[in-house]
């Protein structure tokens, strides 16, 4: 399918905010700290902007808030309803940090599980679709969970040692969170590489009993909204430099980085800031480059219909 920048931000972006919001909620990092309180404002920031950059794709961004009218069927509409509810404990908990240094439990709490079950919305928007084989497992949203965790615990880190009191196993904590995210996204992709296609122009036409259907005539003579969005199509060797790129960039180089960091023991020090910040950058890049293979791999089943 074709991935779409405004998604792959969008996915991206609130992934760390809410895997940061979730620490920050757990009360990982000194509230009295001004590093803290940046980390508040940032968390905040970037659910906004993935929110906002959601809409961009949208034909008609003005009706986008009808989606919430229909909570009770749709992931994508309890993924909004989920993503205005959090703004309530996270907004109490960055109140309470950034104008009187405190940190709440009971919010904060409520916050970071709020974050976790928003993040589990936006992933079954896409593991709901039967119609996208590759998307259709627990693994999708086992993975989004997992890359928010690690993400929000990448941010954590850079604003503890950049706030002086950081909490002495976080870098280790965060490298295992790291591991584990890729260690399910290695899974997600082996199971692409493996599993049988279930839906085929037999299966699609319902003529599979009398033989092998071949197609005759496309359904278009020109491309159309179908072949362009759905029919995307990334050659195999590209597929797999990218996801050496994503997994070196996202996982490797920022585990060893926090690995190193936390075994030194200086973790509140200019060397500390330096490696965790590159860190961030580093786990930011590679997450881009495994959301848009996400999008990029998928196989939409309408395509039997255009011969793909």
């Amino acid at each position: 399918m074709h991935p779409a920048p405004s998604i792959i931000l969008f996915t991206t972006l609130s992934g760390l905010g809410y895997g940061l919001a979730a620490v920050l909620g757990f009360g990982l990092l000194d509230p009295s700290a001004i590093a803290t309180k940046f980390a508040h404002i940032l968390a905040l920031a970037l659910i906004a902007g993935g929110l906002v950059s959601s809409t961009l794709h949208l034909g008609n961004p003005q009706r986008a808030w009808r989606a919430f009218s229909q909570w009770r069927s749709s992931w994508l509409s309890r993924e909004g309803v989920m993503a205005v509810l959090t703004f309530v404990p996270l907004g109490i908990n960055a109140i309470a940090s950034v104008w009187s240094g405190r940190y709440l439990p009971l919010p904060g709490l409520i916050g970071a599980v709020f974050c976790g079950v928003t993040v589990y919305c936006t992933a079954m928007i896409y593991a709901s679709l039967r119609s996208v084989q590759a998307w259709n497992t627990e693994w999708t949203p086992v993975s989004y969970l997992l890359f928010a965790l690690a993400g929000g615990l990448v941010l954590a880190s850079f604003f503890s040692a950049l706030g002086g009191n950081a909490y002495p196993l976080l870098p280790l904590l965060t490298a295992m969170a790291i591991g584990a995210a890729w260690l399910a996204k290695a899974y997600w992709w082996a199971r692409l590489r493996a599993m049988a296609v279930l839906s085929t122009p037999e299966t699609a036409t319902g003529l599979g009993a009398i033989g092998k259907v071949r197609l005759l005539e496309p359904p278009h003579m020109n491309g159309n909204y179908l072949t362009n969005e759905m029919g995307f199509r990334v050659a195999r060797k590209h597929a797999a430099r990218l996801r050496q790129i994503a997994v070196i960039s996202g996982g490797v180089l920022p585990a060893l980085l926090l690995a190193v960091l936390a075994l030194s023991g200086d973790i509140s020090g200019a060397p500390a800031v330096a490696m965790s910040g590159v860190a961030v950058l580093l786990i930011f890049g590679g997450t881009l480059v495994e959301r848009w293979l996400f999008f990029a791999e998928a196989r939409h089943s309408v395509m039997n219909y255009y011969g793909s």
